[in-house]
């Protein structure tokens, strides 16, 4: 009789059901970590604090999605400043500026999840763990904006305990640990590395890789950067990266390029490392190796293509001459006649090779344009902006220098010679942030 009976109907309710059970459960046990978080904070948990942070950092480290969701809910809601608190020491402070109104304003308006967090990090694994929840969140932000305190806060505390000062810069050679070396082959993001043959070349006596490590992460690199020994500035990353490549003898070491440059922990994102890795490297290869004069890169232009197939909309500049718009606006003619209206196909090697002097002149002009006036915006290539910001001069630009589906995709096969002058970082940083992007005539003659 029992085979009579219709299941059909009951199984969606059965799963409702199943569903419901664990979304309370799931509920429960964001709210019991809620309690245990306001619970640290708490003066009279002071003296057990370590012991409940580290059940705390134990216990985030198995949430689910929706229990992570629910967490920053949280501490978005419920770890804020009170407004009203706010408003009357800010008001306090307006009637009387005096430093002790200021420091009872600082403390008011300081959110307590940040003190929260510095409770974590106190304990064993709680660096890693804030990192890693940062990460989280990171990948849940662009859909959950009532976040943007959270977030603003990890990166202000995650940005003093990864201040460089505090980092330790190590070279990373073929007697590196294994794993370290895993690491390297994992997380390069420029120039793939494939496996350990080519790892191993890029190691060799005229090859430099350096990292960060930070204290409380000590066997895991937080950025690292590759460097190529030479004689000359590298046009095109092909020699740089092949294996089976002749080893440069240490007496014709002039040039240091720069070509790779990589983060391994996406919760540091907008933590600035890199710009303070590569002027640390730059110092120890000039102690190491006097004979160095060039310190470079040879970089992408990720945006390129994309700004490129804009049209010449993306041509109109402030300040621009009309003389030099009516040039770049010819490029962009001649680059869609030789393409046939269609720009990208010159993400092909193929059309690129056969341009013929006009459009190999045209395709310079535009990129040109791109990185002398595209760069200063806020939206503006982001490798270009890395290095203009940190005090490089755009020194050369070379066309079919990469021409892997990464590097014609992006950038038309077109990389990028970024000189660091030690003597001139500053100046050219400074000129970067006033809107002016610090280039040799080089460059500017292609438009």
């Amino acid at each position: 009789m029992l085979a009579d009976l219709a299941p059909g109907p009951a199984l969606p309710l059965l799963r409702k059901a199943a569903q419901q059970l664990a979304k309370m459960s799931s509920d429960r046990r964001a709210a019991k970590l809620v309690k245990e978080c306001h619970r640290l904070l708490s003066v009279r948990a002071e003296a057990n604090s370590p012991a409940i942070a580290q059940g705390i950092i134990a216990e985030i480290g198995t949430l689910t999605d929706a229990e992570l969701d629910a967490l920053f809910d949280s501490l978005a809601s419920e770890f804020s400043p009170d407004p009203q608190a706010v408003l009357a020491a800010a008001q306090a402070y307006a009637a009387d500026p005096s430093a002790h109104a200021l420091a009872t304003l600082s403390a008011v308006a300081e959110p307590p999840r940040q003190e929260l967090f510095r409770r974590l990090n106190r304990a064993l694994g709680g660096t890693a763990a804030l990192v890693r929840l940062r990460r989280h969140l990171l990948l849940r932000l662009k859909k959950n904006s009532g976040w943007q305190s959270v977030e603003a806060d990890l990166l202000h505390l995650l940005s003093s305990w990864f201040n460089p000062g505090f980092l330790e810069m190590r070279r990373v050679d073929w007697n590196s640990p294994a794993h370290l070396l895993e690491q390297i082959i994992q997380h390069e993001a420029v120039h793939a590395i494939d496996g350990w043959d080519d790892l191993r070349r890029r190691l060799q006596p005229d090859r430099r890789c350096f990292a960060f490590f930070h204290p409380q992460l000590a066997n895991v690199p937080l950025i690292f950067v590759e460097v190529a020994l030479g004689a000359a500035m590298p046009e095109a990353i092909a020699a740089l990266i092949d294996k089976n490549s002749a080893i440069t003898s240490t007496k014709q070491f002039r040039v240091a390029a720069f070509y790779s440059i990589s983060n391994c922990e996406p919760g540091l994102r907008s933590v600035s490392l890199g710009n303070f890795l590569i002027k640390r490297v730059a110092e120890a290869l000039q102690q190491e190796l006097p004979q160095l004069k060039t310190f470079c890169t040879l970089s992408p232009i990720p945006g390129f293509m994309s700004w490129l197939t804009r049209g010449k909309a993306a041509l109109v500049y402030e300040g621009l001459k009309p003389a030099v718009l009516k040039r770049l606006n010819a490029a962009h003619d001649v680059l869609q006649a030789a393409t046939h209206g269609e720009l990208a196909r010159l993400a092909s090697a193929e059309t690129l090779k056969g341009l013929d002097a006009n459009g190999n002149e045209a395709l310079l002009a535009l990129a040109s344009a791109y990185l002398i006036h595209e760069s200063p915006r806020i939206h503006g290539d982001p490798v270009a902006r890395f290095h203009l910001d940190n005090g490089a001069r755009l020194e050369r630009i070379n066309a079919l220098a990469n021409v892997s589906a990464k590097g014609l995709k992006q950038s038309a096969g077109l990389m990028v010679n970024y000189l660091y002058d030690l003597d001139r970082v500053e100046q050219s940083h400074e000129d970067f942030v006033n809107g002016t992007v610090a280039h040799a005539r080089a460059v500017s003659s292609l438009i």
